[in-house]
């Protein structure tokens, strides 16, 4: 489990940093993606890097895919964007098909949209920090430290972090949010509260939360949850398809 997609209203987000790369659809009009060094910019699909401070304006529907430095479907979707600039990329040849299978009202289906993104190539991120990702993954509730992780892949600190960010295109501490922030869903999902799944999960508090969640979503995860939402979460098997 690592992906995640959401299909549904705009929210009105406010301006955020994501922890992994996103790509945006706009299902029934272009949106506006407004970014410092980009300025405001129009399109209909964007893939934007983690770590990028954005805001999306759009109104009516719109499809979120967040990619997991896992698996290697996000340097593929980057590839194959048709426009490139240093902030985000834009304009995915698929974004027609997209947006017919994810205007109906069905369930949004992860092998589809993996289908229809094309078959990511068999590139791996490099071992140790496969295994790094792996032992974030398993147990996001634990307190990790970089040098916790770096001493059981064998690394000091600093290369380890390098490779880390080199490889993933985040940040170690994003990626232990975003591990947490999967795991807040799967609890959430299955009928826990915010505070119980925040305590489990890591975060100090419901607070500590629904701050982190802002931050990296740029809206309260009160107001996502009140509006009925659905958020899928792929398994590693649908996204190998």
């Amino acid at each position: 489990m690592g992906q995640a997609v959401y299909r549904g209203p705009s929210l009105r987000l406010d301006p955020h940093s994501g922890s992994v790369d996103c790509l945006a659809v706009g299902l029934e009009q272009p949106f506006t993606l407004c970014a410092d060094g980009l300025g405001e910019r129009k399109s209909r699909s964007a893939l934007i890097p983690a770590r990028t401070r954005h805001q999306i304006i759009a109104d009516g529907r719109i499809l979120f895919h967040y990619l997991d430095p896992h698996t290697t479907l996000a340097g593929h979707l980057r590839d194959r964007m048709r426009e490139h600039t240093p902030i985000a990329h834009f304009d995915h040849p698929a974004e027609n098909d997209l947006i017919r299978h994810f205007q109906r009202d069905t369930a949004p289906d992860p092998e589809t949209l993996f289908a229809l993104l094309g078959t990511p190539d068999t590139g791996q991120p490099d071992e140790r920090i496969r295994t790094a990702l792996d032992i974030l993954r398993a147990h996001p509730e634990n307190q990790w430290s970089a040098a916790g992780i770096a001493a059981r892949v064998h690394l000091s600190t600093s290369r380890f972090l390098h490779l880390f960010a080199a490889h993933t295109g985040t940040s170690f501490r994003q990626y232990r949010l975003w591990t947490r922030m999967l795991r807040m869903a799967a609890a959430i999902s299955a009928g826990q509260d915010l505070t119980t799944a925040a305590n489990a999960v890591g975060f100090a508090s419901a607070a500590h939360f629904s701050t982190s969640f802002h931050r990296m979503f740029g809206l309260n995860a009160s107001t996502l949850l009140a509006g009925g939402t659905r958020i899928v979460l792929a398994t590693a098997e649908e996204v190998a398809g």
